[in-house]
């Protein structure tokens, strides 16, 4: 199924409860504006305290939860960076990516020596290269949008998860994320991923198995221009 279809379905699924509820199958003006209201009106609780440098903020606790990171100065420089970071882990340069990171005219993949579709990820997909929407310095975590030109899926099912973040992209806290989104979204899209590190499980003896449910590895290449 498609991402479109898919997002159809759920609004149909989410019309017919709202029918048999009696209300309109979709959510009037004035129903979307309560919420607005509502949630403004609640107070913010309580946030962590983060040093108000977020980029070194960010890459200690992403390292913390087991990924790595890079900086580079400009887009042009990540696709070599990926490169060695890729020959330094001894993983196959190929994969799957995002549709819009691929024909960027400043990210120059075969000249790095990066195989990689654009499209959503197959089984056999080493690597999986995406963006991320935002960054939260708080808890080192990317937040993923999904769409049409950036499949869930990339970041999700290869072993191994190269995002490449802007570092204007990185704020404080989650709260900071989701203000963000609704800024420059409206309404969130069909899915929103928060990635803190690697796939982890405990479920095995309690034993913390890494790459259990998907990427074993996550590294992230933080663009400073």
């Amino acid at each position: 199924m498609t991402i479109g279809r898919s997002d159809e379905s759920r609004k149909n699924i989410l019309g017919r409860i709202r029918k048999a509820q009696g209300r309109a199958v979709r959510p009037s003006q004035a129903e979307l504006e309560a919420v607005d209201t509502y949630l403004n009106a609640r107070p913010r609780g309580p946030l962590a305290s983060v040093d108000a440098a977020l980029v070194t903020h960010f890459r200690a606790r992403a390292e913390a939860m087991q990924s790595t990171t890079e900086a580079v100065e400009s887009m042009a420089d990540v696709p070599a960076a990926i490169a060695r970071y890729l020959q330094s882990q001894r993983v196959p340069a190929t994969g799957c990516i995002w549709p819009s990171l691929f024909n960027r005219p400043d990210l120059d993949w075969t000249a790095a020596g990066i195989a990689v579709e654009p499209r959503a990820a197959r089984d056999e997909d080493r690597i999986g290269i995406s963006g991320a929407f935002a960054a939260i310095a708080e808890t080192g975590t990317l937040m993923v949008l999904s769409g049409a030109d950036t499949p869930s899926s990339v970041s999700l099912l290869p072993e191994t998860h190269i995002a490449i973040l802007p570092q204007s992209r990185i704020v404080s806290h989650m709260e900071a994320a989701w203000d963000l989104l609704r800024a420059e979204c409206g309404h969130p899209p069909r899915a929103v991923n928060f990635i803190s590190g690697p796939s982890r499980t405990g479920d095995i003896e309690q034993t913390i198995v890494i790459g259990a449910h998907g990427p074993s590895l996550v590294h992230i290449v933080i663009v400073r221009g």
